[in-house]
């Protein structure tokens, strides 16, 4: 919405109103800047859900066009490991499963916009199921 408002008051001032010099430019400039942190920030939309014998991942951007919407489903005794990364403001969750073909698959998923109770939840949920799946190897 910022930029298409940016583009708007650019073209706007450019061939109408003539109200801004040169300065016009940051109309566009910032905006673009923006989105582009945005879109380096990861997926906003971080969907799990661990009931029944499955584990459901989703993990999608607000603007559809920005990226590829990932979803991953995978029965519950796959589950290795996993792993959260936090680098300043970007946070990540890296899940190894068991695979057939090579022996495990590690699947990423952006993180940065849940809350920390909600990191904390998901630590929770995943970490019943790997100590699980230990005891049931074990």
């Amino acid at each position: 919405m910022i930029v298409i408002f940016g583009i708007a008051a650019f073209l706007l001032n450019e061939y109408r109103f003539h109200a801004v010099g040169k300065e016009s430019y940051i109309l566009l400039i910032v905006p673009v800047i923006l989105m582009v942190i945005f879109h380096l920030n990861g997926r906003q939309i971080f969907e799990y859900d661990s009931d029944g014998e499955a584990l459901n991942f989703k993990n999608r951007n607000i603007i559809p066009f920005l990226d590829k919407p990932l979803h991953d489903e995978f029965p519950k005794y796959k589950l290795i490991k996993y792993e959260i990364v936090s680098i300043f403001f970007v946070k990540r969750l890296y899940i190894t499963i068991s695979s057939k073909n090579s022996g495990s698959t590690i699947l990423k998923y952006e993180i940065s916009y849940l809350r920390r109770k909600e990191v904390n939840d998901l630590k929770l949920s995943l970490n019943k199921v790997v100590k699980t799946n230990k005891e049931k190897n074990d």
